[in-house]
């Protein structure tokens, strides 16, 4: 059933889940919710299963239109959030009556903002997910003023709280885990990606952030020659002949010929998700 009407987009807004894992063997990557937690947090608020698909927003600047009763809940960057131009939480739970519009203005801080409706958003999934890949092309197009976006059944499950207290995301250094990667041993010295801090480069999307060198010593490789392609992971730190390493993220490639020097943990791979171009931005090496 129609419930919402895209009146207008920002930079970028696209469905996402929790991704179509187990298709890599064909060439697909996995896609889904850049910041998983954000996702998973919205969807728990109004009553969904964690991996029902909303809205990845980038910046902010989406406004819907509700065409019936919807119960929302925005999470993630810290964009405000109106309903017919009166200020509402984050990380609440919002009731939009049938006529009303829910507007996400630009984020202060953070890099995404998610939103969820109770139900889904259900449309057509590709290959069991209803996540766009902006690497590979599949799945639902970006949206557009003008799309409708059908809302799934309401689950059996009733929202229980009504606001979560959720941290604000800030501008700060953020630290960021890493283990050594499988070609640490290509670089003269490995530990300098955990010296000194990195800054996100505008050249930073879904598929990876990239970095550029704040303050410290530059990565140099000790092997020359060319690398075979092997497998990349989520989180993977690459680093092609330019030294800037590139942090893998959700619509990442499933393969790559440049060397793997670190590997972020999985749980601060939202962190790097949410990070904005000039953030700064360090590694701390764990075993």
């Amino acid at each position: 059933m129609s419930a919402l009407r895209v009146d207008r987009v920002g930079p970028l807004a696209t469905i996402q889940d929790l991704g179509r894992p187990g298709w890599f063997d064909s060439g697909v990557g996995a896609a889904g919710a850049a910041d998983r937690a954000s996702l998973r947090l919205a969807n728990r608020l109004v009553g969904n299963a964690e991996g029902a698909a909303g809205i990845e927003v980038l910046l902010g600047g989406l406004e819907l239109l509700a065409q019936r009763h919807v119960t929302v809940a925005v999470t993630g960057a810290s964009a405000p959030v109106t309903v017919d131009d009166r200020p509402m939480g984050t990380a609440s739970v919002l009731e939009i009556e049938e006529g009303q519009r829910l507007r996400l203005g630009f984020a202060a801080s953070g890099l995404r903002s998610y939103v969820a409706v109770r139900g889904g958003i259900e449309v057509s999934p590709v290959l069991g997910s209803r996540s766009r890949d902006t690497l590979s092309g599949i799945g639902p197009e970006p949206l557009r003023a003008g799309d409708v976006l059908p809302v799934g059944p309401p689950p059996r499950a009733l929202p229980i709280v009504d606001v979560a207290p959720v941290p604000a995301l800030g501008n700060d250094l953020l630290t960021v885990r890493a283990v050594p990667g499988p070609r640490a041993d290509w670089f003269t010295d490995a530990a300098a990606l955990f010296a000194g801090e990195w800054t996100v480069s505008p050249d930073t999307d879904r598929i990876g952030a990239r970095l550029d060198r704040r303050r410290g010593p530059a990565l140099q490789r000790c092997v020359a020659s060319e690398l075979p392609t092997e497998g990349m992971a989520l989180g993977s730190v690459q680093v092609p002949p330019s030294g800037q390493p590139v942090v893998f993220l959700a619509d990442h490639p499933i393969t790559g010929g440049y060397p793997v020097i670190a590997v972020v943990v999985d749980a601060d791979v939202d962190t790097v998700a949410q990070a904005r171009p000039g953030q700064a931005l360090r590694f701390r090496r764990i075993e």
